[in-house]
């Protein structure tokens, strides 16, 4: 019985220990003080998006020809399906997940996605160019972040105005992976 209790005294510590780290990296958004873009048409951000960057986190490791399709659901909520091949597995990915805004306002580009269940996590749109064709989207935390396009490629200069949008708000951008888009296979 004793080993009962120390068991459930140390799942008890670990999910606290949890959900003081799941709410320290939401609050590391606000710390890092990003605004995120307001006027947002989510029908013009629907449609395909090409990964140009990210932090090589471990759901997209190995991966390249990485694509998020976003479509609008019934109910309001995004569909958001992710695409790419692990060129170490040699195999195709997908993972299909949904979005939803974070507050209230629906012109505000702060939203949170999730491809677990009930369990969200923060996509806040913080640069987007006037026409939708590039965007800079961060994450819960400043190992989260992505540089997407409408096209495989991104114009040298668009490129760097958002490394230094990315640096201004605190990123540390050395471990950046440029993501490969070539052919598919």
């Amino acid at each position: 019985m004793s080993k009962e209790i120390k068991f459930g005294n140390w799942f008890s510590v670990i999910l606290a220990l949890s959900c003081v780290g799941g709410l320290a990296s939401c609050t590391s958004m606000q710390e890092r003080d990003m605004t995120p873009v307001g006027n947002f048409q989510v029908e013009q951000y629907l449609g395909t998006w090409y990964e140009i960057g990210r932090f090589d986190f471990r759901w997209e490791k190995n991966m390249k020809n990485v694509q998020a399709h976003y479509a609008l659901n019934k109910d309001g909520t995004i569909k958001v399906t992710n695409t790419g091949y692990d060129y170490k597995a040699k195999k195709y990915k997908e993972s299909i997940g949904k979005a939803k805004f974070a507050g209230t306002q629906t012109n505000v580009a702060d939203l949170k996605v999730s491809f677990f269940g009930p369990f969200y996590s923060a996509y806040t749109v913080i640069a987007l160019d006037a026409d939708y064709r590039y965007a800079l989207v961060a994450g819960e935390n400043n190992k989260l972040l992505w540089i997407l396009s409408r096209t495989p490629t991104i114009p040298e200069d668009v490129r760097e105005k958002y490394i230094q949008t990315a640096q201004a708000a605190g990123y540390d951008l050395s471990d950046f992976v440029w993501t490969q888009q070539d052919s598919w296979y």
